[in-house]
């Protein structure tokens, strides 16, 4: 996938961001924080991975349905890849 090697220091940035966000999480209840910091993380951590995911969405679309060069046959796949993923995303 060339477009994810093309944005590769972008979406490492996120991955980065969403593992530090999942270890602060970790830290608050090894530290036995209050429930409302580590609900606070958590839900800092699920926007971070959910920034990711939209991403990685977005750049698909970009690239394996929406592209002018596409053939119908591509854009299909495109299509039912994203559709079978979006299945599987809850």
């Amino acid at each position: 996938m060339a477009h994810i090697v093309a944005s590769k220091a972008k979406l490492l940035a996120r991955v980065r961001r969403v593992a530090g966000q999942v270890a602060a999480l970790e830290r608050a209840i090894g530290d036995e924080a209050d429930c409302t910091a580590v609900l606070q993380q958590a839900a800092a951590a699920r926007g971070a991975l959910s920034g990711l995911v939209e991403a990685l969405i977005l750049d698909h679309i970009e690239h394996h349905i929406a592209a002018a060069d596409l053939n119908p046959v591509a854009r299909r796949k495109g299509a039912d890849d994203l559709i079978a993923l979006l299945g599987r995303y809850k």
